[in-house]
C-alpha cells in the first residue's frame, strides 16, 4: 500500500517536498516512481528511482526535482525546487518489481499505485 502526501499550494520558484509511504520494506525488490496529471492532460512519469538507487528523470524537472528514498522509514520522496505553474497537477506514487527503464514505465505504467495529493503552483 501507498500512501502520497505533501502536497499544497505554492508560488512560483518555491519548494515542496512529496512523500510516498509503503507498507512493508518494498524498495529493495521495486522501483519507485513519481507520475502527474495535470487537468484534461495525460498522466505522465516524473521520476523513476529503481530498486539498485538509480534514478531517472523527465526532461521538463531535471535539475529542479530530486527522487530519493528512505529504506528504514519505507519512504519515498520528491523534492520539488523551482516551481513552474505547469508543475501544477495531481502527483500520484507507483511501485513495481519489473525493472523496466524510464521510457518503458512512462508509457505502460506501474502495478501499483497511490492516492494522489495536489500540488498547485501559483504565477
Amino acid at each position: 500500500q501507498l500512501q502520497a502526501s505533501g502536497g499544497g499550494l505554492v508560488q512560483a520558484g518555491g519548494s515542496l517536498r512529496l512523500s510516498c509511504a509503503a507498507s512493508g520494506s518494498i524498495f529493495s525488490v521495486y522501483d519507485m516512481g513519481w507520475y502527474r496529471q495535470a487537468p484534461g492532460k495525460e498522466r505522465e512519469l516524473v521520476a523513476l528511482i529503481s530498486k539498485s538507487g538509480e534514478t531517472n528523470y523527465q526532461d521538463s524537472v531535471k535539475g529542479r526535482f530530486t527522487i530519493s528514498s528512505d529504506n528504514a522509514k519505507n519512504t519515498v520522496y520528491l523534492q520539488m525546487n523551482s516551481l513552474k505553474p505547469e508543475d501544477t497537477a495531481v502527483y500520484y506514487c507507483a511501485a513495481d518489481s519489473w525493472g523496466c527503464p524510464f521510457t518503458v514505465v512512462a508509457v505502460y505504467g506501474m502495478d501499483y499505485w497511490g492516492k494522489g495529493t495536489l500540488v498547485t503552483v501559483s504565477s
